[in-house]
């Protein structure tokens, strides 16, 4: 049987749901920024935006599955060009991982976007997870750090990022069995 899993847009209700998936995730803020999710993390993810870019162009989407949020997916869209989408973030709660869900999103919201040609994203150093499911879907990650982490405030122990960028023609999604429906969202401007 498959796994159900819906992609919604954020709404502010959904603030303390995030901050316990933030909670749940701390593996990921500890390795991204050296530290444990703190209560402005939503608020901060919210407001940031790279350089140049509009807020219209941002995307905060959250994965659920049976009506609890078990990932959150950030984007910009036409950044740094029209075709281009950047990826702040793609988060899943650790027991969530590894069951094809991160793959699934990504097709379904590439299938919505046709316009978009390329993909960046960010990888904090030493993050294994990402750096496994980046290069299993065809990215290529930047040997060396230099990456700013947008408008927003960095950690004390924060590192630059690493970068990391796929051609949609390279995407590799890995069928697992995973159906992702687009709640309350449609068409390629949704994303």
């Amino acid at each position: 049987m498959a796994l159900k899993i819906d992609l919604r847009a954020f709404t502010p209700e959904d603030e303390q749901a995030v901050l316990d998936l933030f909670a749940a995730c701390e593996d990921w803020f500890v390795a991204a920024t050296g530290q444990p999710s703190g209560p402005g993390d939503v608020q901060s993810m919210y407001y940031a935006l790279p350089p140049g870019c509009a807020p219209e162009q941002k995307r905060l989407l959250l994965i659920e599955a049976g009506g609890e949020v078990i990932g959150l997916v950030d984007a910009v869209l036409g950044h740094p060009d029209p075709e281009t989408c950047a990826v702040g973030c793609c988060l899943l709660a650790p027991r969530w991982r590894r069951r094809g869900i991160g793959g699934a999103v990504a097709a379904s919201l590439l299938s919505a976007a046709p316009d978009v040609r390329r993909i960046t994203a960010t990888l904090a150093p030493g993050w294994a997870p990402g750096a496994a499911f980046l290069r299993a879907t065809g990215f290529r990650i930047a040997a060396t750090p230099g990456v700013s982490v947008g408008d927003r405030n960095t950690g004390p122990a924060e590192q630059a990022a690493l970068r990391a960028e796929l051609d949609v023609r390279s995407f590799r999604a890995a069928d697992r069995g995973v159906v992702v429906a687009r709640t309350g969202v449609s068409g390629p401007t949704a994303y």
